[in-house]
């Protein structure tokens, strides 16, 4: 499997369903502004911020719906090409090595990894977890998601999620990155329980 850099895995659709470059939508919504990301509130959404030791950066954004999970980070990209391809094959790599179960689909997104990944439990036991990795590639930015939970799974649970996903918004930003780079996040002027 080879993942060339002048091609995009982005979905045909990406500019008018999203996810979206800052550049494709109006300012005047209700946003929850993650720095480079901003998302809109909704019912039963829950927002947790994961923050690195040590350092205290905002490295990662989980969002809880319905008892599953969306994780998502935004990465620097290039201008000539997108990184889904050759990220989708180190993590694949990378999964294959841990124990899990790996396969490529076509999803919603364009081609996404849906996995069954070792973890252990509370108790000890180690238990496959069902996990879907989703990415797309946009102007100088890629975002990717892990779908955990039900919604990894269940087909209108993960709808849900993927629609969840089409929702958000990045800003790049101007300043010059190297592709992968992690775009940066904070915490939201409005922190709440639920957004």
């Amino acid at each position: 499997m080879t993942a060339h850099a002048s091609t995009f895995d982005t979905p045909q659709d990406r500019s008018s369903r999203g996810p979206f470059d800052e550049s494709e939508v109006s300012g005047i919504r209700p946003w929850i502004d993650l720095g480079s990301i901003k998302l809109m509130p909704r019912d039963g959404l829950n927002l947790r911020l994961e923050v690195e030791e040590g350092t205290n950066r905002v490295v990662a954004a989980s969002l809880d719906l319905n008892g599953s999970t969306l994780q998502i980070q935004p990465f620097a990209s290039r201008r000539s090409g997108g990184l889904w391809g050759e990220i989708r094959a180190q993590l694949q790599s990378q999964l294959l090595g841990q124990g899990a179960e790996v396969i490529e689909v076509q999803g919603p997104l364009g081609i996404e990894l849906r996995a069954n990944v070792p973890v252990v439990t509370a108790t000890g036991e180690q238990v496959l977890q069902p996990a879907r990795f989703i990415g797309v590639d946009g102007p100088r930015w890629f975002l990717r998601g892990v779908i955990a939970g039900p919604a990894a799974i269940v087909p209108d649970q993960g709808e849900m999620m993927i629609e969840v996903f089409r929702g958000l918004v990045v800003v790049r930003g101007q300043q010059p990155l190297p592709p992968r780079e992690l775009l940066p996040l904070q915490v939201p002027a409005q922190v709440g329980g639920g957004l």
